[in-house]
């Protein structure tokens, strides 16, 4: 791998020169005429009128979905999920290759570099993954309907997904999934949670989603809300990543922050669905969760765009808070980089020396940032995902000039497996 010079680059409204050397920042200094000449083994990339970031770590996606969206429209949760089951009944390896290799594809265009996926097919999805470069969490999902053969069956398929998983890579970690507590049984909720613990993995699971979701746990466990229910069975710790997190009691949030549970907003997923808008950011924080961004997958949130997944997480905070200072822009840059890395336990999410090179290359020569205002009001609340000119993910440009290598025979594979939905 070689060595990359940023040149004359903006990092926080200040010129820099910045040389990546393998997979990592090895400096970050001032621009200057002074500096030695870089050498013939270094390729130098014009900074100017660009901004250098770190890339986007969405914490929960669904990749296989990337050829779902529209299907299911209009629908209450309930019904949207029935049917998004009805639909997987159809799928196989060779589909979520496609949908994960067009995700990956569109994560790629709106500037994420890290992804935390619960799907199906994991080795498939591995192979989209591995192809295109990004770093990611790929997770074997626990859904056993409570059905006791199909818990067997999942027990040994993990067993086996987990050993192949060692030859993946670096840039791959292997991420125990337990769907939702109504999907799951409490004998295999338990199973998966000390899976998790004997491998050291992290564990990523859908909770208080749905007020639904939180009324019929209270129904079937004493009272217990569905963070009240994890917790009595010992789930709840660091290692563990909870989507939605939505329906949230003031003792809820008292025991996420105690535990150090990573809490992830899927704001447009939420909203599309009507599972709800109050997400408890402040309180969270507060408490002492780290909380992070996601999209949630296409079938509900329609995209994978982290930047539009911040705008809008943004204003809705402020909205029903009735406060604008709610979730202010470093903030929104936190929950969406370095949060993310600190969750998955990567060295990511900042623009400084010793750091992990995943970065974004933002083009400001464009309308949305001549202003007096800041970078970041421009880029968050008036940019769109196309100014993102180039990606770099583990010291590679996976991106340059909104150009992907490949992009059409990505776009024609993805066509082909289209079909499979009925």
């Amino acid at each position: 791998m070689g060595k990359i010079l940023l040149k004359d680059i903006t990092l926080n409204d200040r010129q820099v020169d910045i040389l990546i050397e393998g997979n990592r920042i090895s400096s970050v200094r001032e621009a200057s005429a002074g500096h030695a000449e870089p050498g013939p083994d270094v390729e130098i990339i014009d900074g100017h009128h660009k901004t250098v970031l770190p890339g986007f770590i969405n914490m929960h996606t669904h990749a296989g979905m990337s050829v779902m969206r529209g299907i299911g429209e209009d629908m209450v949760f309930q019904d949207w999920i029935n049917k998004i089951w009805e639909v997987e009944k159809n799928i196989d390896g060779e589909f979520v290759y496609q949908a994960t290799r067009l995700a990956c594809l569109e994560m790629i265009k709106t500037g994420t570099t890290t992804f935390n996926d619960q799907y199906w097919y994991d080795l498939d999805a591995w192979r989209a993954v591995s192809e295109l470069g990004l770093r990611c969490a790929l997770s074997y999902v626990i859904l056993d309907q409570r059905h006791p053969e199909e818990s067997e069956r999942q027990k040994e398929e993990c067993l086996q997904y987990y050993e192949a998983a060692r030859q993946w890579g670096d840039r791959t970690q292997f991420v125990m999934s337990i769907h939702a507590i109504y999907s799951v049984s409490e004998e295999m909720v338990l199973w998966a949670t000390a899976f998790a613990r004997e491998h050291g993995l992290k564990l990523h699971i859908h909770v208080s989603e749905t007020r639904q979701e939180v009324e019929d746990c209270k129904l079937a466990h004493g009272g217990m809300t569905p963070i009240e229910y994890l917790d009595s069975l010992g789930v709840l710790a660091d290692n563990v990543i909870a989507a939605h997190t939505l329906w949230l009691s003031p003792h809820d949030i008292e025991i996420l922050g105690q535990r150090g549970v990573t809490c992830v907003h899927n704001i447009n997923s939420n909203l599309k669905l009507t599972s709800g808008y109050q997400f408890k950011y402040n309180e969270l924080k507060a408490a002492g969760a780290n909380v992070c961004l996601g999209t949630d997958g296409c079938a509900s949130s329609n995209n994978l765009d982290m930047l539009e997944a911040m705008k809008t997480a943004a204003m809705v905070q402020k909205a029903w808070r009735q406060d604008p200072v709610a979730m202010p822009l470093n903030e929104l840059m936190d929950i969406a980089t370095i949060n993310g890395a600190k969750a998955l336990g990567i060295d990511a999410g900042r623009v400084e020396e010793g750091a992990l090179a995943d970065l974004i290359l933002v083009d400001t020569d464009n309308y949305n940032f001549i202003s007096a205002g800041s970078f970041l009001a421009n880029f968050i609340y008036s940019a769109h995902s196309d100014c993102i000119d180039s990606v770099i993910c583990d010291g590679r440009f996976l991106m340059r000039n909104r150009v992907v290598p490949g992009e059409e025979a990505i776009l024609e594979g993805a066509r082909k497996v289209v079909s499979n939905i009925k």
